[in-house]
């Protein structure tokens, strides 16, 4: 390369240095200084460990001309500590119950009625399902018009619509905010306890355990309203969630017959998730006491401009990147199917060759995310903004945890 060039590529990639540096530091310091980053920066690990759990815990494989859902999990269940990491869900309603609770409290000091506080809730959750479901509609008639297989439609559509299970609840809760507010975690708890005892103990019907749905996930939301009141600020209260959850979780699994795995398994006689069981609701009880324990350590490391700045990244992208996760790994899946059945994309997760090359994969995963992202975050954070006007990350975390908008909520 000719000196005049080498030149020009490193005032390029100065400027462009430069240019990431000082965006970095405006997001930090438009950041109202009273935030609690901690908040944030739980919701995005959150967010990340739903993505990397259903990355590496779902395979699709291909037999013949037809696709199956197959987990590594069914044919190597000493991997359950996978789930254990990764399936952070608890931890989403934990923090939606904290700001929940705190926005409707802020908008009921400003005056704002409840119906708008909802709308301006729900809004920015909803919005991006459109896109989903609009995609998925048409990608869904063009298989089966082309002659896809049937129950490989099938597989594809519902690992692409899994995700809107959570939103459903999760609306629900926020609708009932004003009415949970004061609910003691132990209520819920106690429903789920009694819901699992009559199911396995008394030989109940199975469909009562969709009760769980809402009741076991009322425990953490409930502890999110508890931490909002101010009563989990004490380091205790994590200690005790914490070695209470994981406690009553080993017991559970050692002694009651549960699963093991805290997500569902394909073939597996019990679910602890679909619907929820008492020990992913005591593993929550856990996960909530880390989460709470993590507060300062985040705090201190949120104060790093770059640090913060992906974590407002994360936040404001959150919906984009919770809805199109999956659809992004079946698309790489699709594609790859042209160069024939290959290792830890389409072959049997039944072993540690699989594993590493679905690690492999990974990467090839988040470009396809990012693509996805590039598409429809749109749908989340509006049309672009003109020239002068200030940044949406800046933006949408200026207006605080409090207010009726902000940050994606979990």
């Amino acid at each position: 390369m000719a000196p005049g060039a080498r030149g020009r590529v490193r005032r390029t990639r100065r400027a462009a240095v430069d240019t990431l540096r000082g965006g970095v530091r405006r997001i930090d310091e438009a950041t109202p200084r009273d935030r609690d980053r901690a908040v944030d920066a739980l919701r995005a690990l959150a967010i990340l460990g739903v993505v990397l759990g259903h990355w590496l815990v779902t395979a699709l494989v291909a037999d013949g001309g037809a696709l199956h859902a197959a987990s590594p999990l069914q044919r190597m269940p000493w991997l359950a500590p996978i789930s254990w990491i990764f399936q952070t869900l608890a931890v989403f309603f934990l923090v939606g119950g904290h700001v929940a609770t705190k926005s409707h409290a802020s908008a009921r000091t400003r005056g704002m009625s409840y119906g708008r506080w909802l709308r301006a809730r729900l809004g920015r959750l909803f919005r991006p399902v459109a896109a989903v479901l609009s995609l998925w509609a048409v990608a869904t008639a063009c298989l089966l018009a082309a002659g896809t297989d049937y129950g490989t439609v099938h597989t594809l559509v519902k690992l692409a619509l899994s995700p809107l299970w959570f939103l459903v609840v999760f609306a629900g809760l926020t609708a009932a905010t004003p009415l949970l507010t004061r609910i003691n975690p132990l209520w819920p708890l106690a429903v789920v306890l009694h819901v699992d005892l009559i199911r396995f103990g008394l030989g109940g019907p199975s469909w009562l355990g969709w009760v769980n749905v809402v009741a076991g996930w009322l425990v953490p939301y409930t502890l999110g309203a508890a931490w909002t009141r101010g009563e989990l600020d004490r380091r205790r209260a994590g200690l005790l969630l914490f070695a209470g959850g994981a406690a009553a979780t080993a017991a559970l699994v050692a002694w009651a017959g549960y699963p093991a795995s805290m997500v569902g398994v394909p073939g597996a006689a019990v679910s602890n998730l679909n619907p929820p069981t008492l020990a992913v609701v005591t593993f929550g009880l856990a996960q909530c006491g880390l989460a709470l324990l993590l507060r300062e350590p985040l705090r201190r490391a949120m104060r790093r401009p770059a640090a913060w700045a992906v974590t407002a990244f994360v936040n404001l992208s959150a919906m984009t990147i919770f809805l199109w996760h999956q659809t992004s790994m079946m698309a790489v899946t699709a594609l790859g199917l042209r160069a024939g059945r290959l290792a830890g994309l389409h072959t049997v997760p039944d072993g540690l060759g699989w594993v590493a090359a679905r690690l492999a994969w990974l990467p090839v995963f988040l470009l396809a995310l990012t693509v996805c992202w590039s598409a429809f975050r749109v749908h989340e954070q509006g049309p672009r903004r003109r020239t002068g006007r200030p940044s949406r990350v800046v933006r949408a975390h200026d207006l605080g945890q409090g207010g009726a908008k902000g940050t994606p909520h979990a």
